[in-house]
């Protein structure tokens, strides 16, 4: 299958491994901030084949994790409220707010449907006239442009009882404030395919230039992942930091003109809440004013108190990359897929949720 057997030949990683052996000789930490590449790197072994000074570390790139416990709660609070329909992707029904979930709530008797489109969402708002639908968007800007257009069409084809509860995440501001933080020990980011066929480059060159920290876009396969850190191996040795990108056949330095001019039509950046990371300038995205006819935040009342992580749970410091679940003192013993007190247990992309699957410990 043609980019999918030709990526995960194992001779050619074989090599592409002992290529990374022979020119590495500085001890050097890169963090994944998606993660699907997280998944990626458990599943194929890659850890396993690097040298010892060389070191993966996860970052905040699910985004069911980063959705702030608040933003889940007025998911909740919304779902409570008479002839309104929620209406989400999977993951985020069971990821626990404050006090309850989205999937409790739906046992309780409240309408939450999980779709696979926002253009599910809006055939929904169609079917039910008489009902309110919400759709909860989360993600990066590899969906925000999706749901972008289904916002657009729903104005234009006078859907309007359909509405976003805006959460998106921009992930260069949340690099920015991983370096800024001082918490971090990091000397490159692996950055993500996906987000960057819609952005570019240019978003990581700021990074770059204000921190000296290599950047690498790269593909989700496992040679993909190999090259892409053989590209930041080689910039550490040389004492060099720049962008570059790995995964050349989906990703060009200029992202997805048409698509970045969508999300400019519909949405404009705001401060935004990151689990773990606290609330980050400008790494939102709220409806502007012109579609505040479909922006849930202004068509109901969503005031929630403040929450913070359940007891115990250290998902935000994860997302950080300061710990590791294996540093969760409930991992495997109370927290487990079956039983997920956070939200990187309950995402298939969740960092826990990886180390669960395929680590040994």
């Amino acid at each position: 299958m043609k980019y999918l057997t030709e990526y995960r030949d194992g001779s050619l990683a074989s090599k592409m491994a002992e290529r990374i052996k022979a020119i590495s000789t500085k001890p050097a930490r890169f963090m994944e901030i998606c993660g699907t590449h997280t998944v990626a790197i458990f599943k194929h072994g890659i850890r396993d084949v690097l040298p010892e000074h060389i070191g993966l570390i996860s970052g905040p790139g699910c985004p069911v994790c980063v959705t702030a416990t608040r933003d889940i709660d007025k998911a909740i609070k919304l779902s409570r409220i008479p002839d309104v329909i929620v209406a989400t992707f999977g993951d985020m029904v069971r990821v626990p707010g404050s006090e309850s979930s989205l999937q409790k709530e739906k046992g309780l008797g409240a309408d939450v449907r999980m779709v696979y489109s926002t253009m599910d969402a809006i055939e929904i708002a169609r079917q039910n006239p008489d009902k309110k639908v919400v759709f909860l968007g989360i993600g990066f800007e590899t969906t925000a442009p999706t749901i972008a257009a289904a916002v657009v069409a729903a104005q234009a084809q006078g859907v309007n009882n359909f509405s976003v509860l805006s959460c998106h995440k921009l992930l260069p501001p949340a690099m920015d404030a991983l370096l800024s933080g001082g918490e971090l020990d990091v000397n490159g980011f692996m950055c993500p395919g996906h987000v960057s066929t819609i952005i570019g480059t240019a978003p990581y060159k700021v990074v770059v230039a204000q921190y000296h920290t290599p950047c690498v876009v790269m593909g989700f396969e496992p040679l993909d992942i190999l090259q892409g850190i053989y590209m930041l191996v080689s910039q550490i040795e040389a004492g060099e930091a720049r962008v570059e990108i790995q995964y050349r056949r989906a990703v060009a330095p200029e992202g997805n003109p048409n698509a970045l001019k969508t999300l400019d039509r519909v949405f404009e950046p705001c401060d935004s809440p990151w689990r773990g990371l606290g609330m980050i300038p400008k790494s939102g995205l709220a409806l502007r004013e012109s579609y505040r006819a479909h922006d849930a935040e202004a068509l109901f009342d969503l005031d929630v108190p403040d929450s913070g992580e359940p007891p115990g749970c250290k998902c935000g410091d994860i997302l950080r990359g300061v710990n590791t679940p294996i540093e969760c003192k409930l991992f495997r013993k109370v927290c487990n897929p079956e039983n997920p007190v956070g939200p990187c247990m309950v995402s298939s992309e969740g960092t826990c949720a990886a180390y669960y699957r395929y680590s040994q410990v």
